[in-house]
């Protein structure tokens, strides 16, 4: 697996994993495809794979990336590698999140296992930050999809303590970045694979309201920029309209684009409007400093 990424360094998230339950048969599945893994399924070891700029000095921002999947599968190609690389051109450190996938037979809690893995992953950068020429106050997050989702978990639970870090830095990542996003738990606007996979088949309306990031939102929540498309009928755009809403009453600094075309999983712009997410995003990261 190594050889995939020689160039890159992969690194373990845990020394232990938390409320993990040993099932010998579950084992990860990863699609390759010319030497790259497309997607992957079953995970069982979280990891980082640290993408660090070659061409363009680093301005000391890090990124860190959730591939999405439908809480199913992580499609860690077009929504991590292919993503971390155009990062690297803009200066930025990036690191592609292998989160583990809510499973009853690997975690005890599996609605909080993938939220275990995102707040230890912004912790493990942060207290590493020296090593890899990262300002640990410039640490932010991007998600597609259900990674989308998990990334706005950590940006609205990260002071949810779900088990014991032995890093003592907050897992409140500086700025987040959403793209097609899944923000809701509510059935009437939901992606339903997402909600029974990480929620089960008939959630408690407690469990879909604590999920239901657009609800969870505080002033502390981190600047966020929203990227939809109108004809997504996969993940509905109301998803990103309501955080964006609730970013703006709670006086939260929010930037939202809703492009006419686009469907789901677009990931780094392929056609219709939706391909120029980037040069957005780009200038939204200029305007709050994080490049130059």
């Amino acid at each position: 697996m190594q050889n995939l990424h020689s160039q890159n360094e992969i690194l373990p998230l845990w020394s232990k994993i938390p409320d993990e339950i040993n099932t010998p048969d579950y084992t990860e599945k990863e699609d390759i495809k010319e030497g790259k893994i497309q997607r992957t399924s079953q995970v069982i070891i979280p990891t980082l794979n640290v993408f660090l700029p070659k061409e363009i000095k680093p301005n000391q921002t890090a990124v860190l990336i959730f591939p999405g999947g439908g809480y199913s599968h992580l499609s860690m190609n077009k929504e991590g590698t292919k993503v971390a690389e155009w990062f690297n051109t803009l200066g930025i450190t990036a690191f592609v999140v292998k989160y583990r996938l809510p499973s009853d037979l690997i975690m005890k809690n599996k609605s909080v296992g993938p939220l275990q893995d995102a707040q230890e992953a912004i912790r493990y950068v942060r207290s590493n930050a020296a090593k890899w020429n990262i300002n640990p106050n410039k640490v932010g997050v991007i998600g597609f999809s259900a990674g989308g989702h998990l990334a706005s978990t950590l940006a609205t639970h990260f002071d949810d303590k779900t088990y014991e870090s032995k890093f003592n830095t907050s897992a409140r990542p500086d700025f987040s970045i959403l793209i097609y996003p899944v923000i809701s738990m509510d059935s009437n606007i939901t992606h339903k694979g997402s909600q029974s996979n990480l929620l089960g088949k008939n959630p408690s309306q407690t469990l879909i309201d604590n999920f239901s990031n657009d609800k969870r939102i505080t002033p502390q929540t981190p600047p966020t920029f929203l990227i939809h498309a109108s004809d997504d009928s996969a993940v509905l755009p109301e998803n990103s309209i309501n955080y964006y809403l609730g970013l703006k009453k709670n006086n939260v600094s929010a930037e939202l684009h809703i492009y006419e075309k686009g469907g789901h999983g677009f990931g780094l712009g392929v056609k219709d409007t939706s391909q120029f997410w980037t040069n957005d995003c780009k200038e939204w990261l200029k305007t709050n400093n994080y490049i130059f």
